[in-house]
């Protein structure tokens, strides 16, 4: 076997595609750019994301990944709990003996219609009342 024997594999190589030389070679006329039109010239630039005028999947999509920099207080409805209302004195070891919470709560806010009387047993500066009309 010498050097002047070698051959390519079989399937290895394929002839280059040289669009745009005429009918004969199939990729004649519109040169595999499709119709006329923006996206057939040259210099066509498609924008990322860009679904054909189709409203783009980001824009379909609501928005995550927000975090509001005001803290939520946990609200307490006192028409429903209560056992709160019994409480000598408003804390928040004082509430955790009659309702849970989550640990990782800071504020409490005090809801419904029994929750304007409650304001003169507050101890804590963390808890607050919101009563309704």
């Amino acid at each position: 076997m010498g050097l002047e024997n070698l051959q390519k594999a079989p399937g290895s190589t394929s002839k280059t595609k040289r669009i745009g030389r005429g009918q004969g070679s199939g990729w004649g006329k519109t040169a595999t750019k499709g119709g006329k039109g923006q996206t057939a010239r040259k210099g066509y630039n498609e924008k990322r994301g860009f679904e054909g005028g189709q409203q783009p999947l980001q824009r379909r999509l609501p928005k995550v990944g927000f975090n509001s920099k005001f803290e939520k207080p946990y609200a307490i409805n006192v028409e429903k709990i209560s056992a709160i209302k019994d409480l000598s004195e408003i804390t928040f070891e004082s509430i955790l003996s009659v309702h849970k919470f989550p640990s990782s709560t800071k504020k409490i806010k005090l809801i419904g219609a029994g929750a304007k009387e409650l304001a003169s047993k507050i101890k804590d500066e963390n808890i607050k009342t919101s009563g309704l009309k």
